[in-house]
């Protein structure tokens, strides 16, 4: 005989996943929404309400929409790379019989490989006197930029970190959608003799769509929250040339210690991530996944 539970054991499974959801999500984010509406400087115990002011000056400053076209910029050259390179790679990998998995394994480490490590390693490569990189550019007799100092060289040192970190994850997830499409439809595209092209443009990407929807939404949130790479490698310069959204957070609250201005910062963020997602909700359910 089944026993039935009563409200009080409901309300007891309830609260034990949204107690720590509370406590470590909730509450910090009315907390810092209440801030966003003050002047508090980080140190003082005094401040004072503003209403809307931080929300105002912010988006009026010639620092915040600067910094909404560098992440932009940051944006969409790492993320359209990304998914084209993961998916070309996952294609090539489904052709491979014994080596398959252990490519992949490959492709995938930098994805769990702690960014700042990674990051230093970098800085070194992209070294203009030292770095390898410059060095084998000068030994073809190639122009040898200075990747880290230069403002029209510096964010693309970012996008080649990012891509080279993430590529091999999109890999992974657009190989696994490949291996749940029906074999009987590559049989199928065989008798018709369609080519190579044909099939990935008629085959495979109309049914790993829903792939590159999620990756798509991912990276563009990773995007949003790139710090430690610019953190290691550039600082937000040279002259603020590599400062996104988030670095510029980073800036007002703990260098400018303006904490009231870098929360407000961080609710638009939040409300752009959440756009973001909603809008990536309301796509996937007009896919089909397999």
């Amino acid at each position: 005989m089944a026993i039935k539970p009563n409200k009080w054991t409901l309300l007891l499974f309830l609260a034990i996943p949204l107690i720590p959801l509370a406590v470590f999500w909730i509450f910090p984010l009315l907390v810092s929404i209440w801030l966003s509406f003050t002047d508090w400087d980080y140190i003082s115990p005094t401040f004072h309400y503003v209403g809307l002011n931080n929300y105002t000056q912010l988006l009026s400053s010639h620092d915040f929409q600067a910094a909404v076209g560098h992440t932009l910029y940051y944006t969409v050259f790492s993320v359209i790379p990304i998914i084209v390179i993961g998916f070309l790679l996952a294609v090539l990998l489904n052709r491979l019989k014994y080596t398959y998995k252990f490519i992949q394994s490959l492709l995938f480490a930098p994805w769990v490989t702690p960014m700042i490590g990674m990051a230093i390693v970098w800085s070194w490569i992209f070294n203009s006197q030292i770095g390898p990189l410059n060095q084998v550019l000068h030994a073809l007799h190639l122009p040898a930029p200075q990747w880290l100092s230069n403002p029209q060289a510096a964010m693309w040192t970012i996008i080649i970190v990012t891509i080279w970190k993430n590529v091999g994850w999109a890999a992974l997830f657009y190989g696994d959608a490949i291996s749940k499409i029906p074999r009987s439809l590559f049989e199928a595209a065989d008798v018709e003799s369609l080519s190579i092209w044909q099939k990935i443009t008629h085959v495979l990407i109309p049914l790993v769509s829903p792939t590159t929807l999620f990756l798509f939404i991912v990276e563009i949130l990773d995007c949003l929250q790139a710090y430690d790479q610019i953190t290691v490698l550039t600082q937000g310069g040279p002259a603020g040339a590599t400062r996104t959204l988030l670095y510029l957070y980073y800036e007002l609250g703990f260098k400018q210690f303006q904490m009231g201005s870098a929360t407000a910062l961080s609710i638009v963020i939040l409300v752009v991530a959440a756009i973001l997602s909603f809008i990536a909700i309301r796509l996937s359910r007009h896919h089909v996944y397999y």
